[in-house]
């Protein structure tokens, strides 16, 4: 494996980290911490919920993006494992 492939593959890995972190906490604030429906009578509080959701929600498609090229990245060795089955 190249130099230019192995740190192209470090990067995606400490990426793809960093956005499931960032899904995972942003998920858990909203899940847990952060009332639901009519008990945030406060407008900040449903501010900082739709604000978390967005950020969920980007974070949820770049990781998706970052897992896509991971799998790009290590094609060759998927199929060469495919074809030994």
């Amino acid at each position: 494996m190249t130099s230019r492939k192995t740190s192209h593959l470090w990067l995606v890995n400490v990426v793809s980290f960093i956005l499931f972190a960032v899904l995972i906490t942003t998920g858990l604030i909203n899940w847990l911490v952060l009332p639901k429906g009519y008990a945030a009578r406060g407008s900040f509080l449903i501010t900082l919920r739709h604000f978390f959701v967005e950020v969920h929600e980007w974070a949820a498609l770049g990781f998706i993006i970052t897992i896509v090229i991971h799998i790009f990245l290590h094609w060759s060795y998927i199929k060469t494992n495919l074809k030994k089955k």
